[in-house]
């Protein structure tokens, strides 16, 4: 029979998993503490459990995080994870240090089913959902990487779902994992430091709105349907007013003060003082800060980032109407590890690699 991983069982789930075995619930917030807090993962180092349970433990359960397979250091300190999972496929995770604070960027799925044209992951096709022990054994293996000790200063302060996949496409484990992030047992980081990003997927942000309170970011990048849906194909199914009109409900709720409106500049697709001036008209009514993230470019990829000119002026306009844009400065690029650049090992179940492959070759014939 095999073993439960505990690695991704939140106190609901770890609290469950001690009644199944007959001990008292109390027994969870002691594991959680070792295996997130302390990053033990052998339960015969676990001393305050009795020996009998130790030895109950040992063969119900195991703490496996998974394999970090390679590090890359960018020359401004970020730094890139290759993640090695048990079916033969890799993920990546990056770390941004930046002053009094360390952004972690986090996996949700091995590829992507979403297809949007200007994201090197979408062109890996998809494989499958990552376990919530995969992703929060993300966060796990940062801090063990980063040598954070138990009681110091967190060198992970923020989280952010916004690596490989859509997260709300993955939502009970996406649940789990964000659970044990803000959960005190665990890594206890406040709602606020955990972002969830998301392509629109209407229904389950209002589901994320009644079950688990993060901060959330929108991949708008177009201000009109017709443009939102050349490259997220996602907006056919829910459009921009049907996507804006989830985040009016979500900020209702428990007082979130802001919604991000993440908004890749690509050259003349989506830069125009008129996009602009659309895109202000759409969010007057929300109280949004928008993330202007130049493009950056992979390869394969027709898409060039908007200039420096272009993008200061696209954010001037914003702002002189009141919104408050930030540039979003890049990082990692000299190890593909920018924004739109994660790419991992895909086993691609959706053929969407051998399709691309087969329109370029139509494309030059």
């Amino acid at each position: 029979m095999s073993r439960i991983n505990l690695l991704g069982l939140d106190l609901k789930g770890m609290e469950g998993f001690f009644a199944d075995i007959g001990e008292k619930p109390f027994r969870a917030r002691q594991l959680m503490q070792w295996i997130h807090q302390y990053r033990v993962v052998d339960f015969a180092e676990m001393t305050n459990l009795s020996k009998v349970l130790r030895q109950k433990l040992e063969e119900t359960a195991e703490v496996k995080p998974p394999e970090l397979l390679q590090e890359y250091l960018s020359k401004d300190g970020t730094r890139k994870w290759i993640i090695k999972l048990s079916c033969g496929n890799s993920i990546e995770t990056v770390y941004i240090p930046e002053d009094g604070r360390g952004t972690l960027c986090v996996s949700s799925q091995v590829g992507c089913a979403l297809e949007c044209t200007f994201c090197s992951t979408a062109q890996q096709g998809f494989n499958r959902n990552l376990e919530s022990s995969e992703i929060i054994g993300q966060l796990w293996l940062a801090n063990e990487a980063l040598g954070k000790e138990p009681k110091g200063n967190r060198v992970v302060t923020n989280v952010v779902m916004m690596g490989m996949g859509e997260p709300l496409a993955n939502y009970n484990n996406v649940i789990s994992s964000m659970n044990l992030m803000r959960d005190d047992l665990a890594y206890g980081i406040s709602w606020r430091r955990v972002t969830l990003s998301t392509s629109g997927m209407v229904p389950m942000i209002d589901k994320l709105r009644e079950d688990c309170h993060v901060s959330l970011a929108i991949s708008l990048h177009a201000a009109n349907d017709k443009v939102r849906s050349e490259i997220i194909p996602l907006n056919d199914k829910y459009p921009i007013a049907v996507l804006l009109e989830a985040c009016k409900r979500y900020v209702d709720v428990q007082q979130r003060r802001h919604i991000t409106i993440e908004y890749v500049m690509l050259a003349g697709i989506n830069d125009s003082s008129q996009d602009a001036r659309d895109l202000i008209r759409i969010l007057k009514e929300l109280p949004v800060k928008i993330n202007l993230i130049p493009f950056n470019p992979f390869p394969g990829t027709d898409f060039r980032c908007s200039s420096r000119p272009v993008i200061s002026r696209f954010q001037k306009i914003l702002t002189d109407s009141g919104l408050v844009a930030t540039i979003r400065k890049t990082r990692g690029d000299d190890i593909v590890a920018a924004c739109g650049q994660l790419a991992g090992e895909v086993q691609d179940k959706t053929r969407r690699t051998q399709r691309l492959a087969e329109e370029k070759v139509v494309t030059f014939q």
